[in-house]
């Protein structure tokens, strides 16, 4: 194949037989399903629907796409692509860092587990070459030791990214997490790893072997274009707008609480109150507890902000505080103690699971608690931050009413006889936005392919006025129009997610910006029409799969 960005190399890892084979990419297959989220999709639909997620039947794919690595701006993502143990759906989740550009920096388009490793393993990617080791001293381990082990025994230039206890107990909602605690968190990712026996992924990619673009006149061209909408000032990633750069994605906090959008108490309210919401807010990060912002791979934007709590029971230094876990294990469980959601996200961050399910484990709890239906399994009051710590920690060991609660938030209500309390679709809890203030955001639930989810098609950039294709003015209150709308969205998302760029770009990037930087590095000449197309091929790719 000789198309511009790729690697033409993926290894395929049979764990069951402790072997590597190594092949290309149909240039065909990259021409209709780009990478990363596309081609991680057509390898699980050509695995077959029927497998159990927790066999070793079913694959594991650890992608990357065309731009990846590449200077494109915010272009540092990695798709992990496999059947759900959620969802029971074709499942894709993505983490941001440099894990991505370091695999393929190490030679590789993507990686492809199979079968289940008799004992603990990790994968060592290196020039080209992917081996096995044993991870027997690992098991057990939380991600931040393990990592730091890794590192101390193959070299502190090396990335990576681990399961931690929740993936290997085959929490349902288990994710990876990488060196920079970025995390592929939703779907479950991590407990198929876990059902593998495999702990960890260590990749050593040197930036020398970046792919070069196939005409580097067009791509620097394309790329000063897509910086200066990023940079241009009326965008919400630039630093002068005051968004996404100076508060990171917790900015979001006081404007969907200030419309009524902002899910409180499992869903019982759509607000949290502007005083409470304002403590776990960006901007009150931003003014009391933050002391460091690093980047992606090639990101201008910074969203990451790095947090610590120095004081108290919660005391903390963590990577980032995002505003889907903050919301979720903030408002959504009553709880307003900053230290505390820090503390619980650094706390998923090392074991290995998904913060936004976890908030929606914990208030399902919590109100099966207080409505009495927790039958002799214990309590969880509204906003009890001491014992939300706790009830992760049995949550990621499976101990106690842990087990029960391991399943998310639809197989725990269900549990306590009562489905209805969870805010659910398809198994995977709602994120950060009710859909009784940000209509197109229903219907984006309802449709996924992945189970609830705002990134399958993120409307509350058109609902919020964050518009990325045009000056469009939506109602975030109205219905019509918003299939139309979450459609475009669902499309525009599939190809970034397969690019793989951050779906931040989208904020200041149009398709031309996309296609214009996608020519660029291939040698193709796609038009945006083209790449939608290619979106909506890969959405009905999943949707026949499930």
């Amino acid at each position: 194949m000789m198309i511009g960005g790729f690697t033409n190399r993926i290894a395929w890892v049979n764990l069951s037989a402790g072997q590597v084979d190594y092949k290309g990419i149909a240039e065909e297959d990259a021409k209709k399903y780009i990478g990363a989220r596309g081609l991680g999709v057509k390898y699980v639909f050509e695995n077959g629907p029927e497998v159990d997620p927790l066999s070793p039947d079913n694959i594991l794919c650890v992608m990357n796409g065309p731009l990846t690595g590449t200077d494109v701006n915010m272009s540092g993502r990695l798709a992990v692509v496999t059947k759900s143990p959620l969802t029971g759906t074709v499942a894709d989740s993505h983490m941001g860092g440099w894990t991505a550009a370091k695999l393929k920096w190490a030679g590789f388009d993507g990686l492809v587990f199979t079968g289940k490793a008799a004992q603990p393993t990790y994968a060592y990617v290196e020039d080209g070459q992917v081996t096995l080791h044993d991870a027997s001293d690992l098991w057990g381990k939380g991600i931040h030791e393990t990592l730091k082990i890794l590192r101390e025994r193959h070299g502190e230039q090396c990335d990576g990214m681990a399961i931690g206890q929740a993936g290997e107990n085959l929490v349902r909602f288990a994710g990876w997490i990488n060196v920079d605690d970025r995390a592929a968190g939703r779907n479950g990712t991590g407990a198929v790893g876990g059902s593998k026996n495999l702990k960890a992924i260590v990749i050593k990619g040197d930036r020398k072997n970046r792919p070069q673009p196939a005409n580097k006149d067009t791509d620097r061209e394309a790329r000063r274009r897509a910086l200066a909408a990023i940079m241009a000032e009326e965008n919400i990633t630039s630093p002068k707008k005051g968004g996404l750069s100076l508060y990171g994605t917790n900015v979001l906090m006081n404007i969907t609480e200030s419309i009524g959008a902002l899910p409180t108490k499992n869903s019982q309210k759509t607000a949290f109150g502007a005083d409470n919401a304002e403590l776990i807010s960006g901007e009150y990060v931003r003014e009391n507890i933050l002391v460091a912002e690093p980047t992606c791979h090639a990101c201008p934007v910074a969203c990451k902000k790095e947090v610590e709590i120095k004081e108290g029971p919660f005391k903390v230094r963590m990577e980032s505080l995002e505003y889907e876990p903050a919301w979720s294990l903030g408002a959504n469980c009553d709880n307003s103690n900053v230290g505390s959601v820090a503390f619980i996200i650094n706390q998923c961050n090392d074991y290995g699971m998904d913060p936004i399910e976890l908030g929606n484990v914990l208030s399902v709890y919590m109100e099966a608690s207080e409505r009495g239906f927790t039958n002799g399994d214990g309590k969880l009051g509204w906003g009890d931050a001491e014992q939300m710590a706790e009830t992760t920690r049995k949550i990621a060991m499976r101990e106690g009413v842990g087990d029960k609660l391991a399943g998310g938030a639809a197989r725990s209500a269900a549990t306590f006889g009562h489905a209805e309390i969870a805010m659910a679709v398809k198994g995977q809890a709602i994120p950060a936005y009710d859909p009784r203030g940000l209509k197109g955001m229903g219907i984006a639930y309802a449709t996924s392919n992945r189970g609830a989810c705002h990134l399958r098609a993120y409307t509350p950039a058109a609902e919020l006025g964050v518009m990325p294709f045009g000056s469009l003015k939506v109602d975030p209150l109205e219905w019509k129009g918003k299939g139309g709308l979450t459609k475009v969205f669902q499309d525009v998302h599939a190809v970034s997610d397969s690019l793989d760029l951050c779906k931040f770009s989208a904020f200041a990037e149009g398709m031309d910006e996309y296609a214009q930087q996608f020519n660029a590095v291939t040698g193709l000449t796609y038009s945006s029409e083209d790449l939608l197309l290619c979106g909506e091929r890969i959405y009905n790719l999943e949707r026949y799969y499930n």
